[in-house]
């Protein structure tokens, strides 16, 4: 008997979507609901573990398995399901508030397991459901309803912290370039370990136009590196490019020098230090990528390691029994 095979219709709920008309939320949604059926993973196979957030409605979306967990700990969660259920396709749909404030210790951990989950990080640089407060990621100066007087705060790279936690796949992607975040939800589904995507995603209420830069067509081949591995980096229509000098890179005229002198993408390089560079690359100093930075292969994972202690523990020691483990050992009455 085959199986029906199943569209993007498939994967929408009968759930009303409660975004703001115009929010980038709705193009990460369509694009997921696309590139799920491509995937021939079974709806019921597939869980959505969302926090706190606009990003975090989202299991509500997908007609699957979700859950809509606590602010910040959607790792957490998602830790223990696929550990316990380790054939499930586990999805993590967070933001950078939720993600790199109150969730930046669990959003770390879950980074250096390697634990077979997919992150994507909605990344807006401002919270919007609490309304127009400054985030981890928001720039310097920037004036919100916490910052009048303009946000004093370094922000965050989220690419950057991954990188430093040694994430095995990290990516970056826009909302408004459909058919690229297609492609790199595609390859982060694919990707065995932790990956991590952040989708730069337009708040048109409270920060419209932020990152203008890298979603608008008219402006983002000059601000913009789409990363190919193997492949020479280039921008604004081959005219520009990116050289390694010393121990930083800088912006050249291709005219000017051989293509030799470029530098070429390595995503599968197992050292990050010039993931790492590209990582820090920022508007308007620098063009900024999008792409796959790291993709590293054959890194043991967490829920395959935690699960192999527990059959190497049954195989020693039998099955479990739990009244007698709360037994046994140091134990104490209390009067």
């Amino acid at each position: 008997m085959s199986l029906p095979v199943l569209k993007a219709a498939d994967f929408a709920s009968d759930q009303d979507v409660r975004w703001c008309p115009g929010c980038g939320d709705y193009s990460i949604l369509a694009q997921m609901k696309k590139v799920l059926p491509e995937l021939g993973v079974p709806r019921e196979k597939i869980v959505f573990v969302s926090g706190i957030g606009c990003s975090s409605r989202f299991p509500y979306y997908m007609n699957t398995y979700g859950m809509h967990s606590i602010h910040g700990r959607a790792p957490g969660f998602a830790t223990g399901l696929k550990s316990t259920r380790p054939d499930l396709m586990v999805w993590v749909i967070t933001g950078d508030g939720d993600a790199l404030s109150i969730g930046g210790n669990h959003f770390i951990h879950v980074l250096r397991r390697n634990l077979d989950v997919n992150i994507v990080l909605f990344n807006n640089r401002i919270y919007g459901l609490t309304k127009g407060q400054y985030s981890p990621t928001s720039t310097e100066g920037q004036i919100t309803k916490s910052t009048p007087m303009g946000s004093i705060d370094h922000p965050l790279s989220p690419l950057s912290v991954a990188l430093a936690a040694e994430a095995t796949f990290v990516a970056r992607s826009v909302d408004a370039h459909v058919k690229h975040l297609g492609e790199m939800l595609t390859r982060a589904a694919a990707h065995k370990g932790t990956s991590l995507l952040e989708v730069y995603q337009n708040c048109n209420v409270f920060n419209d136009g932020a990152m203008a830069y890298a979603q608008e067509k008219k402006q983002r081949d000059d601000n913009v590196i789409e990363l190919e591995h193997g492949k020479p980096l280039v921008f604004a229509k081959g005219t520009k490019g990116v050289r390694l000098v010393g121990s930083g890179l800088e912006v050249v005229n291709t005219a000017d020098v051989a293509v030799d002198d470029l530098l070429i993408h390595d995503e599968k390089a197992h050292n990050p230090s010039i993931q790492m560079m590209l990582a820090r690359m920022s508007y308007p100093e620098m063009p900024e990528p999008i792409g796959v930075l790291r993709c590293v292969e054959g890194v043991p994972t967490y829920d395959d390691q935690i699960n192999a202690q527990v059959d190497l523990a049954r195989e020693k020691r039998g099955e479990g029994d739990l009244d007698k483990l709360f037994t046994s050992g140091d134990t104490w009455v209390v009067s």
